[in-house]
Parts: C-alpha cells; sequence; structure tokens
C-alpha cells in the first residue's frame, strides 16, 4: 500500500495551502487530501449527493487521477455506490466539512450553494411540518425502489414518498397524497399516505423551458417529397402550401454526462445495460437523470421505452411527461420546424412519437392521429416513419392488428 505523510489539522486555508503546494506531485496531494478525510469526518456521516440523503462510508483514492478520490455512499434503502468525492455534500457542522471544501476548491469547482451547504442534520420547524390532516400536491422527480422523490408543488422542499403502490407515478406527474404521517431520517425529509390521483401539467412544475435555436429557414421546395410523376400524399400538400418556415433546434439536457469523456453518456449507458439484460439499471440511471433534470426528455423516451412491451399504460405516460415538458417551449403560435437533422429535437421528438403509439396502442385514436399530424408539421422529413402509420391511425385499424398485418 502507498505511504504517505497525513494532513496535520488545520484551517481550510492551511489545507487549500497543501493541496495547491508547488512540491510534489498531484498524485501525493490527491493521497493526502484521502488520509486528511479518513482522518477528520467521522463514519458513517450524513451527506448530499445531487440532494439525495446519504450516509457516506469511506472516501477511498486508487491512484486513479482522473476519478481522484472516490466516496461510498449509503443510500436509505441500505444500497452501497460510489461517487466523486466532489459531488458529496456534508453539512458545514461535522468534521471535515472543511477538507471537502477545500477539495472542491482545489479541484477548480464552485463553492456550495447555500442550499447546498447548509445543515441538513437539522430541520427549521416551519418547513418540516405537513398538515396530516390535509391533501398535498407533490411533484414527481423519480422513482426508486421504496421511495418517490417528489417536490412539494410550488416551492422547493424536498421529500421521499413512501406508499403501497410506488408504480402508481412517474417522473413529471403531480400527485395528490392523503398524507398519513412525515419524519426526518438522515437529513432528509420523507412522507407516507395514500396517493389519490395524478395529473400531468407541465405549466405547473416551475420548469424554465428549454431554449430554442434559431437555425434559418426551412424551405419545403428543397424537401424530398417522392419521385417525379408521383402523387404527393395529403399530409405533404398542406405543408408545402404553407411555405418556408423558421427552423429551431431545442436545447438538450442530458445531466451526468461528462464532457471530457464522450463515451460517459448516461442515455447510452442505459441502453446497453437494456440490451444486457439489465434492466433495472437501465431504469435506475433513467429515474437518476429525471431527478437531475425533470427537462432531459431523452430519459422520459427511453423509460417510457423500458415500459412499452408489458405496461402500455405505464409508457405512455413517460412519454407525455416528456412531451408536455418540451412543449413548455413551443406556446400556442409556435408554426417553426424542429427538424430531425437538428439532433437536440430528437429527445423531444421521440417523446412525442412514443405517445401518439402509445395513444394508438390504446385505441384513443382521434388522438394519435393529432399527435401525428403534429409531429409531420414539426419534421416534415419524418425521418420517424409516421407517414406509413397515420391512415392506420385515421381508418381505426387497431395498433395490434397493423403490427400484425407487418409481421
Amino acid at each position: 500500500m502507498k505511504q504517505s505523510k497525513r494532513l496535520d489539522p488545520g484551517s481550510l486555508n492551511d489545507l487549500i495551502d497543501e493541496l495547491t503546494a508547488e512540491t510534489g506531485s498531484d498524485d501525493e496531494r490527491i493521497w493526502n487530501f484521502q488520509q486528511a478525510l479518513q482522518k477528520h469526518i467521522r463514519f458513517p456521516c450524513a451527506g448530499l449527493v445531487i440532494g439525495e440523503p446519504v450516509s457516506v462510508i469511506a472516501f477511498e483514492y486508487d491512484g486513479n487521477q482522473r476519478r481522484a478520490v472516490t466516496a461510498t455512499c449509503r443510500r436509505v434503502d441500505g444500497r452501497d455506490y460510489k461517487v466523486a468525492a466532489s459531488d458529496v455534500v456534508i453539512p458545514p457542522s461535522l468534521p471535515g466539512a472543511d477538507c471537502l471544501a477545500a477539495y472542491r476548491q482545489w479541484m477548480g469547482l464552485d463553492p456550495y450553494s447555500p442550499t447546498e451547504g447548509r445543515d441538513t442534520s437539522q430541520h427549521d420547524a416551519a418547513t418540516a411540518s405537513i398538515d396530516l390532516r390535509r391533501s398535498v400536491e407533490l411533484v414527481v422527480l423519480s422513482v426508486k425502489q421504496k421511495a418517490a422523490r417528489c417536490r412539494l408543488l410550488g416551492g422547493d422542499r424536498i421529500l421521499m414518498l413512501r406508499v403501497g403502490r410506488l408504480w402508481d407515478v412517474v417522473p413529471g406527474e403531480i400527485a395528490m397524497v392523503r398524507p398519513r404521517k412525515d419524519w426526518s431520517y438522515a437529513g432528509g425529509s420523507y412522507l407516507s399516505g395514500v396517493i389519490e390521483s395524478t395529473r400531468i401539467e407541465a405549466s405547473a412544475l416551475g420548469l424554465i423551458p428549454l431554449k430554442l435555436e434559431d437555425r434559418g429557414t426551412w424551405n419545403p421546395s428543397e424537401e424530398y417529397w417522392g419521385e417525379d410523376g408521383e402523387p404527393i400524399e395529403e399530409w405533404a400538400k398542406t405543408i408545402i402550401a404553407q411555405g418556408p418556415r423558421r427552423e429551431f433546434e431545442m436545447e438538450q439536457v442530458p445531466p451526468g454526462e461528462d464532457s471530457e469523456d464522450p463515451f460517459s453518456d448516461p442515455i447510452t449507458e442505459s441502453n446497453e445495460r437494456k440490451e444486457s439484460g439489465d434492466a433495472k439499471g437501465a431504469y435506475r440511471i433513467m429515474m437518476d437523470l429525471c431527478q437531475t433534470d425533470l427537462r432531459c426528455l431523452d430519459a422520459h423516451a427511453h423509460l417510457g421505452n423500458l415500459a412499452w412491451d408489458h405496461w402500455p399504460k405505464d409508457a405512455i405516460r413517460h412519454y407525455e411527461a416528456g412531451f408536455r415538458i418540451g412543449e413548455l417551449s413551443l406556446g400556442e403560435d409556435f408554426h417553426g420546424v424542429l427538424p430531425w437533422g437538428w439532433i437536440d429535437n430528437r429527445p423531444f421528438l421521440r417523446c412525442m412519437y412514443g405517445f401518439g403509439l402509445g395513444l394508438w396502442r390504446l385505441g384513443r385514436f382521434e388522438e394519435a392521429a393529432r399527435i401525428f399530424d403534429r409531429i409531420l408539421w414539426l419534421n416534415p422529413s419524418d425521418n420517424q416513419g409516421v407517414r406509413f402509420l397515420i391512415n392506420d391511425v385515421r381508418a381505426k385499424v387497431t395498433w395490434q392488428n397493423s403490427m400484425a398485418q407487418e409481421s
């Protein structure tokens, strides 16, 4: 085992000076930091990772400078996992918090925000209390094995919801809950109760709409509408008659992606897990993305894909949540184009397509036709093949019969 001196206890400035000293290699300084954490922190230690309450079990350094120091954390459900030490927040009142702050500063990261750095071991009684006599509305952020992570509608307070039927909610929905009990544990707030109803109302979620970047003018005369002499389909005639329109690219939010490592894309990792048979691992990654930012539309689309084969009624809710959140960027008077060729439009178009397929599969033909018409209007090049489906939808051929005819 590598040997190195331990850092002596000292102030935050002393620790920073030690870590940024010109003498010694980065490897030695990282090792010293890991030793300082092990010495000054009492384990297990309460902490937060992306706002989730955890118990920090240990800090380690295996000599990989890129990963640097890692933290082993234990979730409330008892499962252990590793994250970068810089992603862990320790309440400032606990020993070792200044060591972690020094390391974060040395890594060139911004200081913790007041919310991140607050002491999570104590709660303000004014905000910790839930009126158990009244139903409460919660924004669902993610659904884990035993609890759903939620935010109070219209506020910032985070709660872990424990109910008997967690599969009754999906990220992006608003759940009306009749509470039974609320309590605090390891710096987190918990609520048990019964889900009375759920709804999708993206405008009430308090989200900042995804940005739209103007990409110039889309001209139907430059599109391919079939071979010369072939009749142009009716849906295409309507689009061509509208003439040129502005085209846009929608902002994409892929939280967790490492800009220095293109192979770290969590969407790709989730798909690889699914293909290898690890559906639970794929599901967990997508839920973590939703928890980080509900505007990660691809996470909603892939959660829908995971549920599609066996739980179509759940799948359509995932697709619709992503679609409605993306719709916030368009408003009521949007007449532009969102071409598939601008790759950041694809998560939104995937959510729309899944939503339309789900409506069709559930026999909601008129709604499905409206969604498919809108997809063609937004992406006339129709990379998703909606034009091959829409006639069956309008003729009210069931999804099951249509799929049987193709096979």
